[in-house]
């Protein structure tokens, strides 16, 4: 079958849709996308309660940026986003943690915050399981509850962060202080991987992929979004029956076998005790505090930081010496600066055509060596399948109302490889 490039029209329709695109949109929604695919036909009738969203189409798609919009209300979040370490500095070398630990707020990252409401929402589940037996998790209703809803839209987000290497490492706030250019325009490294890298992969679509796959798993999740074509490619190349990642994708799911030690968890029945939602994300995030056989946000997230010493934090980059400022990574308001810029988001897919002549001579990473690396070896949308299953097999851990020879199990990934 022959691909084609986009058709013009197609990219005016995209072009007309500012600030829709970026790990803090579009790709948080593709992880959340992917995700639904793999759910357990269970997990999402409890979802949609748990959000009171049963009267109305409910997707996970639909609260994956939630946490950021909410971030500067919820002040206390901006550092969950994220975690980097003492001794980090890509790309010389890569610490996580090393021997001095994580920088800034002890046991405030975005590790052990997926610990934290993981925990909040494997209680809340505990707590009402009378309520399942005999008739499937689905029947808890449509009343909603605000606190695991909140827990469960702060799950969604970090799990997709994790993904984004440059939220792994606090070096110059993960990148937004390091200035370079991309397709002639001055950005700076963090946006080039929240916004311009999916930013161009999504207008630059192959044809095939705006028509629909022969898959009602896939076509029943797509919302007629403006990356749909972008996840029909993932799941057709990529994590369907003969796609790329088809020997790897289930050992994404690995933990170690040893049990987490010492796991700061708040229960859920502490919440009614009198804890606020904010002493209840507070986790440790170093992986004996983290990490356990079934949930390892740890274990998971370490090869995607050493990404930034193998590829994304450049040499030529210090090399040149062009960085925005020198930020003391231990300060509360460096990290709370770390999180996307929403100035690059405006107008991106017109600024990407746009090739305006820089004011200094920066670093330009549209280059074969450098962005045509990450778009030949599928990168980003490895990074972005990888989070949409991990998300996929946690909610089903959590959610999953399962038969007693299921649950000895615990299979964490309801569908197989989709045959599309």
């Amino acid at each position: 079958m022959k691909f084609h490039p986009v058709s013009a029209l197609t990219l005016g329709v995209l072009s007309a849709v500012p600030g829709a695109l970026g790990w803090g949109a579009a790709g948080h929604e593709i992880i959340a996308t992917i995700a639904e695919i793999y759910l357990h036909p269970t997990v999402m009738p409890t979802i949609c309660a748990i959000l009171d969203e049963d009267a109305k189409p409910c997707h996970l798609s639909s609260i994956a940026s939630w946490a950021d919009r909410v971030r500067w209300q919820m002040r206390w979040s901006a550092p969950l986003h994220y975690v980097g370490a003492h001794d980090d500095h890509p790309s010389d070398h890569c610490a996580f943690p090393g021997e001095r630990g994580w920088n800034g707020r002890a046991h405030m990252n975005v590790l052990g915050a997926i610990r934290n409401v993981s925990g909040i929402l494997e209680d809340w589940v505990e707590a009402r399981e009378p309520e399942y037996v005999g008739n499937g998790r689905a029947s808890v209703g449509g009343e909603g509850d605000p606190t695991a809803a909140e827990a469960l839209k702060f799950l969604v987000h970090f799990i997709g962060d994790m993904h984004m290497p440059l939220h792994l490492t606090g070096r110059e706030r993960g990148g937004n202080g390091a200035k370079v250019t991309f397709d002639g325009r001055v950005t700076n490294l963090h946006s080039v991987w929240d916004n311009f890298l999916i930013a161009e992969r999504i207008r630059s679509i192959p044809y095939n992929y705006t028509r629909p796959l022969p898959s009602r798993e896939v076509e029943s999740v797509l919302r007629g979004a403006i990356y749909d074509p972008y996840v029909r490619r993932l799941i057709w190349e990529g994590l369907g029956e003969g796609g790329r990642w088809r020997d790897e994708w289930n050992n994404w799911l690995e933990c170690p076998a040893t049990p987490a030690k010492d796991t700061v968890v708040k229960t859920w029945r502490q919440f009614f005790l009198g804890s606020t939602l904010s002493q209840l994300l507070s986790g440790s995030g170093i992986a004996e505090e983290t990490d356990d056989d079934v949930l390892c946000p740890y274990h998971w997230a370490k090869p995607i930081h050493a990404l930034n010493c193998k590829l994304i934090w450049p040499k030529a980059l210090d090399e040149l010496g062009y960085s925005d400022i020198n930020i003391n990574t231990d300060s509360n308001q460096a990290h709370d600066c770390h999180g996307h810029a929403v100035e690059e988001e405006v107008g991106l897919l017109d600024d990407l055509r746009a090739k305006p002549k820089p004011h200094e001579p920066y670093l330009e990473l549209d280059t074969p060596e450098y962005a045509g690396v990450v778009r030949r070896e599928w990168i980003v949308e490895r990074l972005l399948a990888m989070g949409g299953m991990r998300l996929a097999g946690t909610l089903n851990w959590l959610f999953a109302d399962l038969s007693g020879e299921e649950v000895q199990s615990r299979p964490r990934l309801w569908a197989e490889p989709l045959r599309v």
